[in-house]
């Protein structure tokens, strides 16, 4: 198993709102997908006051990973859908992936 963890530095005063559509449409739509949305939200903490938001995703592997995403990102769900109110208020994103056990992963659901 693997996790992704997206970090998303925000333009000002769209955190709210970013964190309301990705909860509300993007996080189902990926679900939707086949994609284990694990977590996602605000940050507790704004780094040198940049609002921030994160996304934490579980795959079976880096192939599941790459399959589930062309898909996703090449679909007229997303691209019609929410990925306007989500990319318009994002100023950089960040992403890591490493290895993780279910054990893991399950300690960081919500």
């Amino acid at each position: 198993m693997i996790i992704e963890i997206r970090t998303y530095r925000l333009h000002p005063g769209t955190r709210e709102e970013f964190v309301r559509v990705m909860r509300e449409e993007s996080v189902p739509l990926l679900r939707a997908h086949g994609i284990d949305v694990v977590d996602c939200g605000p940050s507790l903490v704004d780094e040198d006051g940049h609002e921030e938001a994160y996304l934490i995703r579980a795959f079976a592997s880096l192939a599941h990973h790459r399959e589930r995403e062309d898909t996703f990102y090449g679909s007229d769900a997303w691209r019609l859908g929410p990925r306007e109110a989500i990319v318009s208020r994002i100023a950089s994103c960040h992403s890591i992936v490493v290895a993780a056990s279910e054990a893991a992963i399950t300690a960081l659901r919500r």
